[in-house]
């Protein structure tokens, strides 16, 4: 297996082009349930350009009802990155200081479930700041929008440590 790196520049790209409308190519969810982590999916994938097609467990879309839960859940996509062993991008649990562009952030409203994924696309020169740390979202479309505009009781940050390829 061959270890490739993210390329964070074409993740951030990609959140910029379509973060105000939608690719035709990928399903849009915000009607059922959001399309938030489908969207942070469609990013890191033209940051990573490999997919994991294992069935249930994997990361990967072929159409609206051939998908992994990863792809468009945000427990689900956490637990890939953070676990993902096998082929596909993966990543591990960071502090705000440890982030960089192409990066994703996951919001808890409530405190307990994480319901919003979003991609970092702009870092200030100081990170420890959230006014610093900009983003791009669908269902709440936006493209570097403070992170700090959003009203939230927990935020976590997954930092993509590269790509996995057979």
């Amino acid at each position: 297996m061959k270890n490739l790196e993210y390329n964070r520049n074409k993740a951030v790209e990609y959140a910029k082009k379509w973060a105000y409308s939608r690719n035709p190519q990928y399903y849009n969810f915000d009607n059922i349930g959001g399309d938030c982590t489908n969207f942070v999916s469609q990013c890191i994938y033209n940051g990573a350009n490999v997919m994991n097609y294992t069935k249930d467990f994997g990361w990967y879309y072929i159409n609206a009802n051939n998908k992994s839960p990863s792809w468009s859940g945000v427990e689900y996509l956490y637990n890939f990155l953070i676990n993902n062993k096998q082929q596909g991008p993966y990543g591990k649990n960071v502090s705000i200081e440890e982030i960089e562009l192409g990066d994703v952030a996951q919001l808890s409203f409530d405190g307990n479930k994480f319901a919003h994924t979003l991609l970092i696309t702009y870092i200030g020169e100081t990170k420890e700041s959230l006014d610093k740390i900009k983003i791009a979202s669908h269902t709440f479309d936006s493209y570097n929008k403070k992170i700090s505009d959003y009203l939230f009781r927990n935020i976590r940050f997954i930092h993509i440590e590269g790509v996995r390829k057979y």
